[in-house]
């Protein structure tokens, strides 16, 4: 009997355990899925909707892998909240992936904004020096020093709560003496509304995903795509999942169309149910992709 078949079955069976999926490691907790939210008319191009993050937070984007066949991530998106105008505002950055996350994360923080986040009004209050001296029960021990003034210091605790909670392994954080604070701890201290994505100096492309929470009238949020005058390419309109005196989260994309790469802006604002102008606005200066 010939051993050609049993041959040929063994190569294809080891040629199909070769092609499956590695699989990657992932940063935090996979966000919980809310209900969908329904998008209003755009002019650039019909706006998509899908499941947004839970209210008040955001995972940060997952790390990418390293070569194929391992789990080892290559880099790390950390989350960093820094202060625009006297609240907290969010950002990222990409950086070669480590096991000291939360020190990096704080030694990120301190080094402050780029000179395009300055530009937009973005400022850091963590001072050089805070770390973290341990993890215990999901709970982060931080060393802090004292700030000038209380404004100051609960800027900074602030910063730095919402910079570690985006890790599975920190739900609180203390510092020194205090009882452990978390997330909720520090709400009020963030803006009607808050804009994920895209980030200041992102790059993006038609159309464009627009994330956040906001507390807003009604629960609606709208959304503009400008282009580098200043002139409207494109508007759409979502509602956040709650809204008038809770904050929900919202996801909206935008479809628009250029001519040319340029420096553009992402507002998110209310209209005033008085007299429709546009309120609690936050502009995300970006750099607008050329559209075919």
């Amino acid at each position: 009997m010939s051993r050609r078949p049993v041959a040929v079955a063994t190569l294809l069976l080891l040629l199909a355990s070769g092609c499956a999926p590695s699989r990657s490691g992932s940063l935090g907790p996979a966000p919980t899925a809310a209900a969908p939210t329904t998008a209003g008319p755009t002019s650039g191009g019909a706006p998509t909707t899908s499941a947004p993050p839970p209210a008040g937070t955001t995972a940060p984007a997952p790390p990418t892998t390293g070569a194929a066949g391992t789990s080892r991530p290559a880099t790390l998106t950390l989350e960093l909240w820094y202060v625009r105008d006297g609240r907290l505002a969010p950002t990222r950055r990409t950086r070669p992936a480590t096991v000291a996350t939360s020190r990096l994360a704080l030694s990120e923080l301190a080094a402050g904004p780029t000179p395009v986040e300055t530009a937009a009004g973005l400022v850091t209050l963590l001072p050089d020096g805070a770390e973290v001296s341990r993890i215990d029960a999901r709970v982060a021990t931080v060393r802090l020093a004292a700030a000038p003034d209380p404004v100051t210091g609960r800027l900074r605790e602030a910063q730095v709560v919402y910079t570690l909670t985006q890790f599975a392994t920190v739900r609180q954080v203390a510092f020194g003496t205090t009882a452990p604070a978390g997330r909720a701890d520090y709400a009020d201290l963030l803006p009607p509304i808050v804009v994920t994505g895209p980030v200041i100096g992102d790059r993006v492309t038609s159309p464009v995903t627009v994330t956040g929470t906001a507390d807003v009238f009604e629960a609606t949020v709208t959304v503009r795509v400008l282009d580098t005058a200043g002139r409207q390419l494109a508007t759409a309109f979502t509602t956040a999942t709650c809204g008038t005196g809770c904050r929900g989260a919202y996801r909206v994309a935008v479809g628009y169309r250029l001519a040319r790469t340029q420096i553009g802006t992402i507002e998110v604002y209310e209209v005033s149910a008085a007299d429709g102008s546009r309120t609690k606005l936050v502009a995300v200066p970006v750099t607008l992709a050329a559209t075919r």
